[in-house]
């Protein structure tokens, strides 16, 4: 964790300059669902170091049709059985993985053997050994893991940090985070096999990294306790509502909520110190994104590029030689870590020890 929170100012500010004419870094998209589509293909056209050159798909014809609306050229769209393939693509030298988290492991690992570095989507896998594999793999390989932190590179997030670290509310004594919306039935994300888990691997770890990029610290214990509806058929294999307890270092407790059931859902953190308090509603949305610092809008750096096309070109820099990216393979392993001692905890009845 030391590098993230010594490089996080720097490095998140940087992806916006000094690329020059440099020729752009060949990325291939795997796996083509909604969040692939609505956020991370259309975030290239923004991008200023990465380009979407190849795509890999179970589905041929969304694949084919995907290429043709952003002018990709037919022989570089791929099937997953055919991932060994790529490597016969000099233009390729990253390969994002957008698939259910279930999948990340095997994918990731074929894609790197395939001699690729790999940009996986969060939650990074449903285990901690998975995570762990995942990182040797690309290890052993000499290539570049990422893991899909788009907060990290977030402007609103990153000048939240700024102000926190420059003591702009004091000490810090109270953090909270709320991440839930309501699902709906027959989702990939019902399914433990696909999932890993339910709203905690989802959109809680949202809450779970915010606690501790806003702290600063790693956690030392977990307490938690998961409430499920009964009768209700979302929830025969994945958790609904966890609430959960993070006691840090320095004695500082921090609190954090996640949810599959709720309506209205709920996006927020705030920090409380002894001067002041940092307030956010939205706080990771996809767009419009709301801050405030002692009651005024928080400042933010003029004309920096949004979450994911900063995000997109931190780790194209990165595997170019450039700033280390933000959020490895050991901080995607730092959270699923954290989030099995947060079932753990709950199973138990009992504070866990991290």
């Amino acid at each position: 964790m030391e590098l993230t929170r010594r490089h996080i100012l720097q490095a998140a500010g940087a992806t916006a300059l000094g690329f020059g004419q440099e020729e752009k870094v060949g990325w291939a998209i795997l796996g083509l669902g909604g969040y692939a589509q609505g956020q991370i293909m259309p975030a290239f056209a923004r991008s200023k170091r990465s380009q979407m050159v190849a795509l890999v798909s179970g589905s041929p014809d969304k694949a084919t049709r995907l290429a043709g609306q952003y002018g990709i050229d037919a022989k570089s769209v791929y099937r997953y059985e055919d991932i060994g393939r790529l490597r016969e693509d000099p233009r390729i030298q990253i390969v994002y993985v957008v698939t259910p988290p279930g999948n990340h492991r095997q994918f990731v690992e074929a894609a790197v053997a395939a001699g690729k570095h790999v940009f996986c989507e969060k939650p990074m896998a449903p285990t901690e050994a998975d995570c762990r594999a995942m990182i040797e793999a690309c290890r052993k390989a000499g290539k570049q893991l990422g893991i899909g932190y788009r907060s990290r590179y977030e402007p609103n997030n990153v000048a939240a940090i700024r102000a926190l670290r420059e003591g702009r509310i004091g000490d810090i004594r109270s953090l909270t985070s709320d991440h839930g919306f309501s699902i709906g039935t027959g989702l990939w994300r019902t399914e433990k096999k696909l999932a890993g888990g339910g709203s905690m691997m989802d959109i809680g770890i949202y809450s779970l990294n915010a606690l501790r990029y806003l702290s600063g610290e790693e956690p030392v214990e977990v307490t938690a306790e998961i409430s499920n509806p009964k009768n209700d058929p979302r929830f025969k294999e994945v958790e609904d509502t966890v609430h959960f307890t993070l006691r840090f270092p320095s004695g500082l407790v921090g609190t954090g909520t996640s949810g599959y059931s709720w309506r209205p859902g709920a996006n927020r953190y705030r920090v409380i110190g002894t001067r002041g308090e940092l307030r956010a509603e939205p706080a990771t949305p996809y767009g419009g994104h709301q801050f405030s610092l002692n009651g005024q809008l928080l400042a933010v750096e003029p004309n920096a590029q949004d979450q994911f096309a900063g995000m997109l070109d931190a780790f194209s820099e990165a595997v170019t030689g450039g700033r280390p990216f933000l959020a490895p393979g050991e901080e995607g392993l730092r959270d699923i870590r954290i989030i099995q001692a947060i079932y753990e905890s709950a199973e138990k009845g009992q504070t866990v020890r991290l």
